[in-house]
């Protein structure tokens, strides 16, 4: 059996029962007692602890240009898996992780598809909350539902939540995100951005207010929102974020012209973000 390990910023990958060491930039690093040496995403200094991931999730209501899902036992990279669970499969794996590595803190689900597009991952963490009620359960979303299914997904236990908001200006959003799904609507250009940003900040805000922690993903795009960067912290910051991650843009399906950043780039973008917001990284 392998178990399958999935950040929600660097892609599917099989992974042992480790720790990650991560450095909070810039601000001392955020008070997260009762995740500190169990969550790697909100420790303070090297931490160990294992992270289950349960690839559940089948679809996504949202087009990014920059993610080109599949399923293979090949690509580490976000969108990946090597196969789907189903939610009485998850729990189960879960289960046998425990056994094999009972340093096991964390249970997320990160994709391949978004996490509150179907209801695959709300039943999983339904289940695993009613067995393992002492598991940290973790999801990560686009956040075009949250608002609207917030008080189910906390009533599941899930008390970490990372949200990617990688615009809050339309004009750039419209650039970085195609087309969504909202109300059995197909939406593009800025009438979908608008309705995008605007669940993911509602969605950000209510989460924090029913007790949830809020980390921020944003793919860094030379040339789209490498200047935007500042911008997103703060509006997500107001929201009610905690913390927030840079992602370096891995080129490929519609943004496959594009360059990665350089590591210049990153850092210029980690200390915009830096003045509103705790930045790490891995």
């Amino acid at each position: 059996m392998s178990l399958i390990r999935r950040d929600p910023d660097s892609g599917n990958q099989d992974a042992r029962c480790t720790g990650q060491r991560l450095r909070l930039e810039a601000h001392p690093a955020p008070s997260f007692p009762e995740l500190d040496g169990r969550h790697p995403c909100f420790s303070r200094g090297p931490a160990r602890q294992g992270r289950l991931h349960l690839p559940v999730s089948p679809s996504c209501n949202i087009a990014c240009a920059f993610c080109r899902r599949d399923f293979n036992p090949v690509e580490q990279r976000p969108g990946v898996a090597r196969g789907l669970l189903k939610p009485d499969q998850a729990l189960g794996l879960v289960g046998r992780a425990l056994e094999l590595c009972p340093e096991i803190t964390v249970v997320g689900i990160a994709g391949p598809g978004d996490t509150l597009a179907t209801d695959h991952a709300l039943q999983t963490f339904e289940r695993v909350h009613a067995v393992y009620p002492e598991l940290i359960n973790c999801l990560s979303t686009n956040g075009l539902r949250l608002e609207e299914l917030a008080e189910r997904v906390i009533a599941a236990g899930v008390r970490t939540i990372t949200v990617t908001v990688n615009a809050v200006d339309p004009e750039i959003q419209s650039r970085l995100c195609s087309w969504i799904v909202w109300q059995r609507q197909r939406l593009t250009g800025v009438a979908a951005a608008e309705r995008l940003i605007a669940n993911q900040l509602a969605g950000i805000r209510r989460v924090s207010d029913l007790g949830a922690v809020v980390k921020v993903n944003t793919v860094l795009v030379p040339t789209l929102n490498d200047q935007h960067i500042g911008a997103v912290a703060r509006a997500v910051k107001a929201a009610g974020a905690s913390i927030l991650n840079v992602i370096p843009l891995i080129p490929q399906h519609d943004l496959a012209h594009l360059p990665a950043p350089t590591p210049g780039q990153v850092a210029a973008a980690r200390a915009a973000a830096a003045e509103q917001l705790p930045v790490f990284s891995h």
